[in-house]
Formats: C-alpha cells, sequence, structure tokens
C-alpha cells in the first residue's frame, strides 16, 4: 500500500476476517470454495496484500455468520481501495464551490468514461497489475459524484483539440468519449470548452493545471505532472493560476462553439 491509512485499514479487514473463520472451522481454500474467489485471494486479503472487493465481504459475512459485521466494513474499505492523492483531491473537490481544469494532453478525469480511463491506466510504463489498473479507474469513477452532489458546484473544462482527436483505446473508445463529453455539457453547472489548434495566443503553453475555489473563499491550484500529483496552496500562485485559467478560458472558443465544435470531431468520426 502507498500510505499507512489505508495499509491500516486492510490489516484490521483482514485480521476480522481470518478470526471470523478460523471460528468457523474453515481452511482459507474452504472458505475461498464457499464465497466464489480462490485460496490465494483469501490469503491476499486476510495478509492485507489485495484489497477485498464489496462482494468478497457481503459473501464472507454470510458464509462466516459475522452477523453484518464484515458488510459493514466495505464503505472504510472502499476509501482505502484508492490511492491517497486521489482520495485527498477528492475531500478538496467536496469542499469545493468552483472547480476550473485546463487539460492538453487526455480528457479531464472528472470527464473521463471507465473505458478511456482503463485505456490511459493500461498504457502505462512500467505496466500497471490487472489490479492496479482496476483500482485506478474504481479511483477515477468516484470522483464523479462531485456532479452529483448538493449544493451544486459550478465546474469549468477547457479541453486541448487534440484531446478530442487523439484514438485513445481506440476509435470506439473515442467515439464513447466524445458522446459522453456532450452529455456533460447539457448539465447545467458544468460548462466546455474548446481550445483550438491554430490559436495563437494561448496563456496555457506551460501545462495543464486545475483551480478549486472552497466555500470560505480560498483558491488552492492543482497539477499532476509525470511523477508528482501536488495541491498549490500559497495564495500568489493559486492566485496567479486563477488569472491564468480566467485567460485560457477567454481565449477559447465559447461553450456554445466548443459543443459545436465536439459534434463535428464526432461526425468525423462516424
Amino acid at each position: 500500500m502507498e500510505d499507512e491509512e489505508a495499509a491500516a485499514v486492510l490489516r484490521a479487514v483482514g485480521r476480522q476476517i481470518k478470526m471470523w473463520r478460523e471460528a468457523a472451522g474453515l481452511k482459507q481454500a474452504e472458505l475461498g470454495a464457499a464465497i466464489g474467489y480462490g485460496e490465494e485471494m483469501v490469503s491476499s486479503v486476510e495478509r492485507a496484500r489485495r484489497v477485498p472487493k464489496p462482494d468478497f465481504l457481503d459473501k464472507a459475512d454470510e458464509v462466516l455468520n459475522a452477523g453484518g459485521k464484515l458488510s459493514a466494513m466495505k464503505e472504510d474499505v472502499e476509501k482505502a481501495r484508492y490511492p491517497k492523492k486521489v482520495r485527498d483531491l477528492a475531500k478538496l473537490e467536496d469542499e469545493a464551490v468552483e472547480l476550473g481544469a485546463y487539460d492538453n494532453h487526455q480528457i479531464n478525469g472528472l470527464l473521463q468514461t471507465p473505458e478511456y480511463a482503463q485505456a490511459l491506466y493500461a498504457m502505462r510504463r512500467p505496466a500497471f497489475t490487472e489490479d492496479e489498473i482496476d483500482r485506478h479507474v474504481a479511483a477515477r469513477m468516484a470522483r464523479k459524484a462531485v456532479f452529483d452532489r448538493v449544493p451544486r458546484a459550478l465546474i469549468t473544462f477547457v479541453q486541448e483539440e487534440t484531446t478530442l482527436r487523439r484514438p485513445v483505446g481506440g476509435r470506439m473508445v473515442l467515439r464513447q468519449q466524445l458522446e459522453h463529453l456532450l452529455e456533460a455539457a447539457k448539465l447545467r453547472h458544468v460548462s466546455i470548452q474548446v481550445m483550438p489548434t491554430d490559436r495563437e495566443d494561448h496563456a496555457g503553453m506551460a501545462g495543464p493545471f486545475g483551480v478549486l475555489k472552497l466555500q470560505e473563499g480560498k483558491t488552492l491550484g492543482h497539477f499532476e505532472g509525470q511523477l508528482h500529483n501536488r495541491v498549490i496552496s500559497d495564495p500568489r500562485e493559486a492566485q496567479l493560476l486563477d488569472m491564468r485559467y480566467g485567460m485560457i478560458r477567454a481565449q477559447a472558443l465559447s461553450p456554445r462553439e466548443s459543443l459545436a465544435f465536439i459534434e463535428k470531431v464526432l461526425g468525423e468520426e462516424t
């Protein structure tokens, strides 16, 4: 595990499962067979090496007659499933009244379909395992809760034209992703703009970033690079990013023009 908080949760869950299993007089292979998982999976969960899925906990709870005690751990385990940097960012997004993001290399994570995100993580080098890919995709999809929470946050995006044309995951995945952008843009609290490649003036040439404005009026920046993901809390730096994002939005196509542009690109893909 990449952080002690998540590791502690998984160790506690593993101990509980082992305790209930031994009290029931079952071996790991026997429990696995009863709940539809292999012996190696049960062993890995008990040793906190694998994150149990909700289905694993529900079935183990039933088979071991734990009276809901194992099932009750699903919420904590689900949080531990996600990398710490994702949990921290999601917490800030949940507190924000306004979120903005400029992306020049891929569709923003909050706008990605599961298939698009899966393709992105599958092409990482060094290569992720299938479990790691599933974990990262699930974490990214969980962040989408920010679209549904009440009160609504104002959420804006500026996507570089290149991101609409790069066939991440293949042409079918790209078409589905473009369709998803059009659906997301219909939400009244969401705005998506496109930065055309032929723009001469461009305030975002230094790379992608995000801006979050919290309820108490504080502005934060967010930057995700090759190896680092960090929140920018210095007021002067955050103000600079906020100003730069405003300029990028002014230079990009308007939301209405952007939707027409995305529809045009989608038409070219069909």
